[in-house]
């Protein structure tokens, strides 16, 4: 299945995307995430790609043990960190040899200790031109990503002009991506506002906002610093209430993802994207919450 088909019929469209285990310990745990979830019935799974490609090949292992064994669609990310073409191409090939029919193309992160991101030699600077690649030479389906408030680099602190992030976009979905996955948020007015200034620059691919729940108030600063998302003084002042019971920080991280969730739905996202950190609770309690409510009946999908 080409998840760019299926979101043309599916709304609205439930994944999940995990990180790619980096021992076998870590593998099981994930595999028995994805055990716990699949009743969920996910449009899709994704998994991520090691800082410069460094879990490469858990990353293939993954995607296809959970097409094989779960059969669930799975997506692969793959990055222009330190890769030559032919290295991407040998990645892509072992891809498309074993039945996996979507990418989430990018750039990727600098890696650590590099200010700057620097493409290897042959290699791609950007993912559209990544993106470009793939779908000259592969018949697959082509995820991007986008930023609600402008692309951070986090070893510079840099964030993107808005609209020099969404000019940038343009040309991603001109070279080939099919849907864009957004980066986590927790404002639904960043997201808002994003698809509507994407809207007006011509993109009309699906834009799926992406939810991580806050669970534990040490990862705030984490979060942050890795996303660049802006996280409300209100839900960091009611996370730090709660300092030393986490279980109501986890009750209240739910409870905010969820109601976050049931309003995008409302005003017509086309679903949501969960980055799950390959635990089960927190995506599995919101998204059954959701499917008991329903906030999309008789809503209009936004694209």
């Amino acid at each position: 299945m080409k998840i760019a088909d299926a979101l043309i019929c599916t709304f609205p469209s439930f994944s999940f995307e995990f990180f790619s285990p980096k021992s076998d310990e870590q593998m099981a745990q994930l595999l028995e995430t994805i055990g716990k979830l699949r009743r969920l019935e996910p449009l899709y799974v994704s998994v991520t790609y090691g800082a410069g490609g460094s879990t490469r090949a858990r990353t293939i292992e993954v995607v296809t043990r959970i097409k094989r064994e779960f059969g669930i669609e799975a997506m692969a990310h793959l990055t222009c960190v330190g890769a030559s073409q032919h290295e991407l191409r040998e990645v892509l090939d072992r891809l498309a040899s074993d039945g996996v029919k979507n990418i989430m193309a990018l750039r990727g992160d600098p890696p650590r200790g590099a200010k700057d991101f620097r493409p290897a030699p042959d290699g791609f600077a950007h993912a559209s031109e990544l993106i470009a690649f793939i779908r000259a030479n592969y018949d697959l389906s082509i995820g991007g990503a986008c930023y609600p408030e402008g692309h951070f680099e986090g070893a510079t602190g840099r964030r993107a002009d808005l609209d020099e992030d969404v000019r940038h976009l343009v040309t991603k979905v001109n070279a080939g991506a099919q849907f864009l996955v957004t980066q986590l948020f927790y404002e639904n007015e960043r997201y808002l506002s994003f698809v509507e200034r994407a809207r007006a620059a011509g993109i009309r691919v699906p834009i799926i906002p992406g939810i991580m729940p806050i669970v534990n108030v040490d990862s705030i600063p984490r979060i942050a610093k890795m996303s660049g998302s802006n996280i409300p003084a209100s839900l960091i002042h009611e996370l730090e209430r709660r300092v030393g019971n986490p279980e109501a920080v986890v009750e209240l991280g739910v409870a905010y993802a969820t109601l976050q969730c049931a309003e995008l739905l409302r005003l017509g996202a086309p679903g949501i994207h969960f980055y799950t950190l390959n635990r089960s609770p927190a995506t599995s309690a919101i998204l059954s919450a959701l499917k008991i409510m329903e906030p999309w009946r008789g809503v209009k999908r936004e694209t």
